[in-house]
């Protein structure tokens, strides 16, 4: 499982570009370890930090051109990052929705850290799977006191949250999903050998039952939608010109008879 979800972190974060890459939770595996920026955090909520999981490289070449220097390591709670609005470019969260203290205040948390047409990538458990059922009958047994000392076959933190359920998520936080993808179709062993018999499960899986994967995968951009206003919104009113401005003169002309001044009638001139 851990093979499948780190090769397609790899493909999903190699064409993500900006300044600023955030990864939260599973320090376990390396998500960014296929992405360019040159600012990486992995932040974790735990004190202690676990070591990570040797995986083999990527047969493509996808590791050829990668910067040397490593991530580096943060202790945050997931649903109170310390960054500022709009200030990173891509943030991984490998099963870090189902093991979180509060999923949805999470996921708000990553809209609003990430920038306008920042990509969210998102891998987690799949409730309607083979995985899952065992999950569900383990966790019946073990609150009935039949099965109290055997341990649960995937961790036991949060509620697993379903496909169709994250995208409704995402959409009403404004994100767009562009791609989404399932995997790991084997049973839920833990014998090697027994894994290895089903393999074929995985060939045919993606073709004839592609929902029933154990795990998926979810690629999303933030979307920023603009106003813009459509035609005009009331008509406009006409101005009337005001007429200019009039000066009345008066005009005085000398006696003409008898020493007596003649007063004319006043005219109008404009200025």
């Amino acid at each position: 499982m851990l093979a499948w979800e780190q090769d397609r972190l790899d493909h999903a974060v190699t064409d993500a570009f900006g300044f600023h890459a955030l990864q939260l939770g599973l320090p376990e595996l390396d998500g960014l370890r296929a992405n360019r920026m040159p600012h990486r955090w992995v932040a974790t909520d735990a004190l202690h930090l676990p070591e990570p999981v040797t995986l083999p490289p990527p047969a493509d070449g996808l590791l050829t051109t990668l910067p040397a220097h490593e991530p580096v390591a943060l202790h945050c709670e997931f649903d109170a990052l310390p960054f500022p609005d709009h200030s990173i470019d891509l943030v991984v969260l490998p099963h870090a929705l189902e093991l979180a203290r509060d999923p949805h205040q999470t996921l708000r948390e990553v809209e609003r850290v990430l920038v306008p047409e920042g990509r969210v990538v998102i891998a987690g458990f799949n409730p309607a799977s083979l995985w899952g059922l065992r999950q569900r009958v383990d966790r019946m047994r073990r609150d009935s006191g039949l099965g109290h000392d055997a341990s649960l076959f995937m961790p036991d933190a949060g509620d697993y949250i379903g496909y169709w359920r994250l995208r409704d998520w995402l959409r009403l936080l404004g994100f767009e999903v562009e791609a989404g993808r399932f995997g790991c179709w084997r049973p839920p062993l833990h014998s090697p050998r027994w894994l290895d018999r089903f393999a074929w499960m995985d060939g045919v899986g993606d073709r004839w039952w592609p929902v029933l994967g154990a795990v998926y995968f979810l690629v999303a951009v933030k979307r920023v939608r603009g106003m813009r206003l459509v035609g005009r919104l009331r008509p406009e009113r006409r101005r009337t010109r005001a007429a200019p401005a009039v000066v009345a003169r008066q005009r005085f002309e000398q006696p003409v008879e008898h020493g007596v001044r003649r007063r004319e009638p006043a005219e109008t001139e404009p200025r």
